[in-house]
């Protein structure tokens, strides 16, 4: 059989010759009734909370608060149930693997006026929750600003017996690990194919919830120490303060025992780990903040700047912010007077609640799910110091394999270029990388690997020794051969 020469010319018209595009897909929704429910509550769970918002601002004096059941149920209840109806219309019944359709044009996730919108939302109730008392006086508000969603949570707070002083922050609690559980339904459904991506959504569900979530409060109920197990030093910025080591140390064997897990965890568990896994252990399988950026942020990680801009400001940002928390227990301990509570102050103000929360979850739709782990966590600073030194961990590349289609670079939400690193055939060992796996699911040809060497020296050209290694890349910026991040 003969080929057609009109095929092989080299202005080859597809639509001349009946090849047309196929009409785009309007929805990839598997069951629309269930999805229209699903809306319908959602919007219910948008309009209840709005309106409980502003009640207090409204309402006569001596009205009674909404804290009853209903309340929660048509406001938080109608949005965790909403969420969960539209991931199982989107994904259940859908082919499994990775699909890109609309997802660097939609309006939502390529910074649209919808991407905006959400941006604008979230950094409120996070500016809400974060400075309710200035913003009361500043407005003369007749109540805090989330003074009626805070109300909302009451059943469930007292149902785990959490007084009138930490309803704020169970509300916060609550709603990030509400949060945690919708998206993470929507992993397991889009990365159903991927055993890494289940056990790792799995991981961090667990440890938002049971570790981060229910044990704090349960302890709080039960008169002990309010001590979350999942963040170390320096990530819990006050773990190692001399006020809090001896409180803790106060309040008998558990007490005593919080004491030595967080010396334990912080200075041997962290570096064996890293050792073994890679930062990888921590940043996306038991980190809370990382928790948050792997389910609700999964929508937005094509977002992170693949520049070498960012890259250049991204290593000034991390390891300053790491100095900063040095510097600041150091101060703490030796000299605890005005000039270190006022040190404690600046850098609660500017890292933990602007950095670490206005800007790291609030501008997901904006800077991509990654922005305060990439340049501004201090924990992800000495895992990545681990991870690029002196750990087995890295991803293997088989160049010979790689199509150039950028999936894994476009999915990193590290900003990493991970295809210039397949196409030279390097190992990806960058200090950035946080494991997820994602450019490996997305990846048509399995190019990408994650691997545990036996040892940490074969990872690099010639086996270069960590020494080595540190002084060639405080000489030039590591970046594979022929890699285009310079764009």
């Amino acid at each position: 059989m003969s080929l057609d020469t009109r095929y092989l010319e080299h202005d080859f018209d597809e639509e001349t010759l009946g090849f047309q595009e196929p009409a785009p897909s309007k929805s990839n929704v598997q069951k629309p009734v269930l999805h229209r429910l699903g809306q319908a509550l959602v919007l219910l769970g948008l309009v209840a909370s709005a309106v409980l918002t502003l009640r207090p601002h409204f309402a006569a004096a001596d009205s009674a608060p909404w804290s009853d059941w209903p309340h929660f149920l048509t406001s938080y209840g109608a949005l965790f149930v909403g969420g969960l109806l539209l991931v199982y219309a989107r994904y259940a019944g859908a082919t499994p693997g990775i699909r890109n359709d609309n997802q660097v044009f939609g309006a939502l996730t390529y910074r649209g006026f919808a991407g905006w919108m959400l941006g604008v939302l979230l950094t409120g109730i996070y500016v809400g929750l974060y400075f309710e008392s200035e913003i009361k006086d500043a407005f003369g508000l007749r109540a805090y600003p989330l003074a009626g969603l805070i109300d909302a949570g009451n059943p469930v707070a007292r149902l785990m017996g959490v007084g009138d002083q930490g309803k704020y922050y169970f509300l916060y609690s609550m709603l990030y690990t509400l949060s945690v559980i919708v998206f993470a339904v929507r992993m397991v459904f889009r990365y159903q194919h991927n055993r890494y991506q289940l056990l790792r959504t799995g991981s961090v569900t667990f440890f938002q919830l049971g570790i981060a979530f229910l044990l704090p409060q349960l302890l709080a109920a039960s008169e002990k120490p309010e001590f979350y197990f999942s963040y170390f030093w320096p990530l819990s910025w006050e773990a190692m303060f001399p006020s809090k080591l001896s409180d803790l140390g106060s309040q008998g064997t558990l007490g005593q025992f919080m004491v030595g897990w967080s010396f334990a965890a912080a200075f041997l568990a962290v570096p064996i780990l890293t050792y073994y896994f890679g930062k990888r252990w921590y940043c996306s399988w038991v980190c809370g903040c990382g928790g948050l950026a792997e389910t609700m942020g999964d929508p937005f990680r094509q977002l992170s700047d693949k520049s070498t801009k960012a890259w250049k400001f991204e290593r000034v940002s991390i390891y300053s912010v790491l100095v900063a928390i040095v510097l600041l227990t150091i101060s703490m301990a030796v000299f605890p007077g005005a000039f270190s509570l006022e040190f404690k102050k600046i850098y609660f103000f500017l890292i933990m609640q602007m950095f670490a929360g206005v800007i790291g979850t609030g501008f997901y739709p904006l800077l991509g799910n990654r922005a305060w782990c990439r340049f501004g966590c201090p924990q992800a600073a000495i895992l990545g110091i681990l991870q690029r030194y002196f750990s087995r961990f890295r991803i293997t590349t088989n160049g010979g394999q790689c199509m150039s289609c950028g999936n894994c670079s476009t999915y990193c939400e590290m900003g990493i270029d991970v295809r210039a690193y397949a196409q030279a055939g390097e190992n990806v060992v960058r200090a950035s990388c946080v494991g997820c796996g994602i450019c490996s699911a997305v990846c048509p040809r399995g190019v990408l690997k994650l691997e545990n060497g036996s040892t940490s020296k074969d990872r690099y050209d010639g086996a270069a020794t960590p020494v080595d290694q540190l002084l060639k890349d405080l000489k030039e910026p590591p970046r594979p051969v022929g890699s285009n991040v310079d764009r």
